[in-house]
């Protein structure tokens, strides 16, 4: 993912012109924030070139409605449930910046050379003249980004009167008295307001000028400050209207009012998965799967408060979880290649249900629902993979009163060992995407997966044991 500012600026090149004259005479030309983020964007249109790489599952819903907004220059709101990326497109549009632009070297404020707004950086542009230096700036250094808290206050998004210019002999109507707050600090850059209704009402006044007159007031006095800067925030559609709200001028003052939402479709879930997710184990494809589908029984659930949603960061964590749990049974085991399996998953209904908020009735049955609807995903994903196919000589094995014993305790040398020659594993492996030559520990994955697939379709019975093993048998039974 880039679309995050960098935490390491590189150094501007060396040919940039580094005085006011030399820029005038390369032929730069002013523009706006919003102008700029206009051309880059239709440029990147017409050279077919990614316009917001790392987002996932917007690409024929909310991205078309982010560049409407961005080719109209209006400021915007985000709205969705928690965990939809609305943070993460924020921050994407960093990536339509240039990547360096002029500043006067030492401005408080990232000012243009062409166009001087503080009255320190006007003088000093009047008594240099061409000779006025120019600094450069990594458009990683123009994304300003603030939480919104309760105890936000005007001073930090917009400024407060600096007492020690004060006692330095300043006037209070004196504009070099004031220290800029956050926001007129991200001037020509993008700012971010995370969480906007969480804002105090009168803290969100404060931004109404910023947005519309493009001036501040500070303790009673006026700064006429033509800031150039896009405005972007983000919002809990439920915060918008019960636990906090966006106060009505400032709503209107945003141009644009952008819905997101989850993954549409389950490839896209298994898509966000594999791509955010940090896993320390080989995950396979069915057992990322069977958490995509998972995430999705929870958001569709009618004993969890839809209105809070279920944030991709369950999904993320999840996988996480499962990968941590396969490299915990290597340790133990000394397995030198972890591979996940989907009785791991079951660890993810105690570890994740923090993440999840369910309604006032189900209280204390939290484990137990979310263990039902990972076992729905679990069938779910295992007639999706493996319907049509021949798995009578997995349930041969146990058809005497022979049993399979897996679990966290269990290595994939010793699955493999109980199972032998199982005709049809070779066909399974190969639906679960594990090619011709599948490690043992893949084949140890494959194996379990159709033993807790046969016994959600009640082919095979299972018993949990105190020690941490599985027991796949005979018959039907269901799980002690």
């Amino acid at each position: 993912m880039t679309s995050t500012p960098q935490t390491i600026t590189p150094t501007p090149p060396a040919d940039l012109p580094r005085t006011v004259g030399a820029l005038r005479a390369a032929g730069h030309r002013y523009r706006t924030v919003k102008q700029e983020l206009r051309e880059n964007l239709l440029a990147r249109m017409r050279e077919d070139r990614p316009r917001f790489p790392g987002i996932v599952g917007y690409e024929d819903t909310v991205l078309p409605e982010v560049e409407r907004a961005v080719l109209a220059g209006h400021d915007m709101v985000l709205l969705g449930e928690r965990g939809q990326g609305k943070t993460r497109v924020m921050r994407s549009l960093v990536n339509l910046l240039d990547e360096w632009t002029p500043v006067i070297a030492g401005s408080e404020l990232n000012e243009h050379p062409f166009h001087p707004i503080t009255p320190a950086a006007r003088r000093l542009a009047e008594e240099a003249g061409d000779d006025l230096p120019v600094a450069w700036l990594h458009r990683s250094l123009r994304y300003g980004e603030k939480l919104a808290t309760p105890d936000t206050s005007v001073g930090d998004l917009v400024g407060d009167v600096d007492p020690i210019r004060v006692a330095q002999g300043r006037t209070l109507g004196d504009p070099e008295t004031i220290h800029f707050g956050l926001v007129p600090r991200t001037n020509r850059g993008i700012f971010g307001i995370n969480e906007l209704p969480d804002l105090a009402e009168r803290i969100q006044v404060s931004l109404l000028n910023v947005l519309e007159e493009r001036d501040i007031q500070v303790r009673g006095y006026q700064l006429r400050l033509p800031l150039d800067l896009l405005l972007v925030a983000s919002a809990n559609p439920e915060d918008y209207t019960n636990r906090g709200r966006i106060i009505t001028p400032l709503k209107d003052r945003f141009g644009a009012e952008i819905r997101t939402h989850y993954p549409i479709e389950l490839d896209l879930e298994i898509d966000l998965i594999r791509q955010e997710a940090e896993v320390v184990a080989q995950v396979p494809d069915h057992v990322i799967e069977v958490i995509a589908r998972f995430t999705r029984e929870v958001r569709e659930s009618s004993s969890v408060d839809s209105r809070s949603g279920v944030s991709a960061r369950f999904a993320i964590a999840a996988a996480e979880t499962v990968a941590a749990s396969a490299l915990r049974r290597a340790g133990l085991l000394g397995e030198a290649e972890p591979v996940a399996r989907v009785g791991d998953t079951a660890s993810v209904t105690s570890t994740l249900r923090g993440k999840v908020e369910f309604e006032s009735g189900e209280e204390g049955r939290e484990i137990e629902v979310l263990g039902h609807l990972l076992r729905t995903a679990t069938a779910e994903t295992f007639r999706a993979r493996l319907a049509g196919l021949d798995l009578s000589g997995f349930t041969e094995i146990v058809a005497e009163g022979e049993v399979i014993e897996t679990g966290e305790l269990v290595a994939a040398d010793e699955l493999l060992r109980q199972v032998g020659t199982v005709p049809g594993l070779a066909k399974v492996l190969e639906r679960l995407g594990m090619g011709d030559a599948p490690s043992r520990g893949e084949a140890a994955a494959g194996i379990e997966f159709v033993l807790e697939g046969l016994y959600l379709t009640r082919r095979l019975s299972k018993e949990q044991r105190e020690d941490g093993r599985t027991v796949y048998g005979p018959g039907g039974r269901r799980s002690s």
